[in-house]
């Protein structure tokens, strides 16, 4: 009995909504603790520091405990890939950042916890979600895109290598010109040098840039706010919130019983 009213109470911890921001909270003071130590310091700011860090790792230890003891089925616990995250990143986090072996491990680890905003945020949660599942849909289009740029790289290695050697000399070369020009940087100058031994290379240019920066940019932006916009769904069907489609077949059959009854 005790145990259950124990459990409940740090049941009820976890899911305050004011534990919750301060845990938010101390993240983000851990990410600015980060920061602060890549500035030179005196060695009393940097003490202080080392014991900040481990009142924080402290902290986190203490939170992935009550998360744990509030969950009614412990074995479910580590089934989730968020709770496993978290906990490798808390545990690693005690390795010691002293000069040892694993000093550089323990430092690494310290910076990964900035990603625990992730896994406490449910709408970060869902954007990362939206994102992987993406992946699959992306990869045919990210195949395409290196279609194009490779046709193209081996057009501007061909004709352009002449006129500079230093954007076009090879094909590795020509395809990082290709990825400055899709994203604009000074890409008017890459194609003046060019216009004046090629003056129609223009051409060359702007369908490159049509079908990369416009076409396929907008084509991946598209399938996430697609798979967003699928995430969306199924959570508002887990919440038990009605959906469009739930409204629009509860409409259908209110329709067809006015319908019998007239």
């Amino acid at each position: 009995m005790n145990s259950e009213k124990f459990q409940a109470r740090f049941e009820q911890l976890r899911s305050n909504k004011v534990f919750e921001l301060f845990v938010v909270g101390v993240i983000i003071f851990s990410a600015l603790v980060i920061g602060v130590k890549t500035y030179d310091l005196p060695e009393s700011v940097i003490t202080a520091m080392i014991i900040l860090d481990w009142m924080i790792t402290l902290f986190f230890v203490v939170e992935i405990t009550i998360r744990f003891l509030g969950e009614k089925n412990k074995r479910t616990f580590f089934k989730s890939g968020w709770n496993i995250f978290d906990t490798l990143i808390v545990f690693v986090s005690l390795v010691p950042i002293d000069d040892t072996d694993m000093a550089l491990v323990g430092r690494l680890v310290r910076i990964f916890r900035v990603l625990r905003m992730v896994s406490i945020i449910p709408e970060l949660r869902m954007l990362l979600n939206s994102l992987l599942k993406a992946l699959p849909r992306l990869g045919y289009v990210a195949l395409l895109m290196f279609i194009i740029f490779y046709i193209y790289a081996a057009i501007g290695a061909t004709f352009f290598s002449e006129i500079n050697p230093v954007l076009w000399g090879d094909i590795a070369l020509s395809l990082l010109t290709l990825f400055r020009v899709m994203t604009f940087e000074d890409w008017t100058d890459v194609m003046y040098e060019t216009m004046t031994v090629y003056p129609l290379s223009w051409a060359y240019y702007i369908t490159f840039i049509f079908f990369t920066a416009f076409a396929f940019l907008n084509m991946i932006i598209g399938i996430v706010v697609n798979v967003l916009e699928e995430e969306h769904r199924e959570q508002e069907r887990l919440d038990g919130e009605p959906t469009l489609a739930d409204i629009q077949a509860q409409l259908r059959e209110l329709k067809q019983l006015l319908h019998e009854k007239t």
